[in-house]
């Protein structure tokens, strides 16, 4: 499943931070910081996947990981210099590797190299189930020569932008979100990929979803679960899961609860008629039904049924009245010729009669 992680930091001298031990740590490069006269090097089981973009107008130097974030390292002069901006990315499991470097160099190339930016850019995937990139940004304008001034532009946003979910860069149309960039970019990839998948910038709450976003483990969590030790921030996600276990039996409830009453309204309906003879010839229909609840369908069910017995029944019934027909034409036919019996009787008597007014002898 893919999931959207975007997060930021400014890495800073205030803090303890060096651009030649990050670079080195998220590289698995070994780098030499020329400032302390110290050799960086952070040993991989996976070897990360890097690259350098840089803008069109920058030295070919630039492209040299040692030499850039030294030369950082040697033009910023405070103690609390801030050295370079980093976003750290978890890319989809549903691309495979070429389609995730092609969508990180994508996104950090119209989005931070083609504003001025020198981007390196370190994909990790020391874990299977979370590959991810860290993109480190200079912080200054770049010409031939070398680093200029800072851009302001592109960091007064970014200090904000976990509260203000704004992005870096500015233009005549406001503030670019990156966040919501990022969704995009990573959204168009997976449709490219013919994946179902999409991620959004937005938060459960903004999405309105009851369930609560589990939180990234970051390296030394994940080591630690990894190796079987809870850690502070995967027992957080262990309560979290916990808690959104208990928030999908009850939405599960919910939606049951909603289809049983969608179901009794549907019950209700079929007693909405208009007048109180409709009501009762109904009632007639579901005692005729043996059943407590009848609709149209049941009816319509049941005169179905009585017309296929009908139909079964007519042969017979034909066969009987055909019989009871002959019946009576043969009791007809009796009655006919005890009435012609009857005539010829009459009839013999009169001749007896006329016979004996003839011969008086």
């Amino acid at each position: 499943m893919a999931i959207y992680h975007l997060s930021m930091q400014i890495i800073s001298r205030s803090k303890g931070q060096s651009a030649i031990a990050a670079a080195a740590y998220r590289s698995g490069e070994k780098l030499h910081d020329e400032r302390t006269d110290e050799q960086k090097f952070y040993a991989r089981n996976v070897q990360p996947e890097t690259m350098i973009l840089t803008p069109t107008n920058a030295p070919e130097w630039m492209k040299d990981r040692n030499r850039l974030w030294n030369e950082v390292e040697k033009v910023e002069k405070r103690k609390d210099s801030q050295l370079a901006r980093e976003l750290n990315i978890a890319l989809p499991i549903e691309l495979n590797r070429d389609q995730q470097k092609e969508l990180i160099q994508s996104f950090a190339q119209h989005e931070f190299v083609q504003k001025g930016m020198v981007a390196d850019i370190a994909i990790h995937r020391d874990d299977a189930n979370n590959p991810h990139a860290h993109i480190m940004l200079t912080m200054r304008n770049v010409d031939q020569n070398g680093f200029g001034k800072k851009n302001r532009d592109w960091n007064a946003d970014f200090a904000n932008a976990k509260e203000s979910n704004r992005g870096y860069v500015k233009n005549s149309e406001g503030c670019l979100s990156i966040r919501e960039q990022w969704a995009n970019y990573a959204n168009k990839a997976l449709e490219k990929a013919q994946s179902n998948e999409r991620i959004t910038h937005l938060s459960h709450e903004n999405r309105g979803l009851e369930v609560l976003p589990t939180i990234h483990l970051g390296h030394v969590a994940h080591d630690m679960e990894k190796k079987g030790k809870q850690s502070q921030r995967g027992q957080v996600n262990r309560e979290r899961q916990e808690y959104n276990q208990v928030v999908i039996d009850l939405q599960t409830y919910r939606r049951q609860k909603e289809a049983h009453l969608q179901k009794m309204k549907e019950k209700e309906k079929q007693f909405s008629f208009s007048t109180e003879v409709e009501k009762t010839q109904i009632q007639k229909a579901a005692s005729l039904l043996n059943q407590q609840v009848v609709s149209l369908d049941d009816i319509y069910k049941r005169h179905g049924e009585l017309r296929k017995m009908s139909d079964r029944h007519d042969p017979i019934e034909r066969h009987f009245h055909v019989q009871q027909q002959q019946f009576l034409n043969v009791s007809n036919s009796y009655d006919h010729v005890k009435a012609l019996e009857h005539d010829i009787k009459q009839n013999e008597e009169k001749v007896d009669e006329l016979k004996g007014s003839l011969n008086p002898f």
